[in-house]
């Protein structure tokens, strides 16, 4: 019930009254940012993803799912919130070898899986729109030794916004299909934060990426995060 009275929830209802589902190709790369082809791609989940396990925290309508296992033979799972966003995701790429899709609050399933991954990444997903001291703890629980963590949130500083100076969320919001907006909460660290956050749970950034378009954007709008858990 939650999931249906949310913003993500409306997003993917208007979505679906706009382009109804049905079958597409696979990108052909991974994309972390707003603006396609900006930023490196999936070489930051390792350099050979053939039949690894790997876990998208709100994959949407699936097309990074879709792109690894196409592209790279990885074994992809996405899990999203909203029912309507992985009956969109099946309906795209359910013909697709390897990649699989679940609905559900993604600390649920990080909690219930017994299965670890190789990689597990966010893309303007659950990270940073779940409590990061819950989240994160349960990501690392399902992390290999060695695993990959990567995602890309809403740059803190874009438009001339700030970083959070503590540890709460704050409120954002997210613009809908038709243009109108809604309001979320929203945690919005620079990449020192992030690293406190992940240090304490395990896992350490061994990359973190400020990506903008060079002609559109005076701010970074994108901050990309890789970590690797000890």
């Amino acid at each position: 019930m939650l999931a249906q009275v949310s913003p993500w929830y409306a997003h993917a209802a208007q979505r679906l009254d706009t382009a109804p589902p049905h079958a597409l190709t696979a990108p052909v790369r991974m994309e972390w940012s707003t603006h396609p082809g900006l930023g490196p791609g999936a070489e930051i989940l390792g350099l050979d993803l053939r039949r690894k396990h790997v876990l998208e925290l709100g994959c949407g309508p699936g097309h990074n799912v879709a792109h690894l296992a196409k592209h790279h033979q990885a074994r992809v799972t996405g899990v999203d919130l909203v029912g309507l966003q992985i009956r969109r995701a099946r309906s795209h790429y359910g013909h697709i070898d390897g990649a699989t899709f679940a609905a559900g609050h993604v600390l649920h399933h990080l909690q219930a899986t017994g299965q670890t991954f190789d990689a597990i990444y966010s893309v303007f997903g659950a990270v940073g729109l779940v409590a990061p001291e819950l989240l994160l703890a349960a990501i690392s629980r399902r992390l290999k030794p060695g695993g990959v963590l990567a995602f890309s949130v809403p740059h803190p500083a874009r438009a001339g916004r700030h970083p959070s100076m503590d540890d709460r969320s704050r409120e954002d919001y997210v613009t809908m299909p038709d243009h109108t907006r809604l309001p979320i909460a929203r945690w919005e660290f620079d990449a020192r934060r992030w690293g406190a956050h992940l240090a304490h749970t395990g896992l350490r950034i061994t990359s973190a990426l400020e990506l903008s378009h060079p002609r559109r954007d005076p701010w970074p709008t994108t901050l990309l995060i890789t970590a690797r858990k000890r």
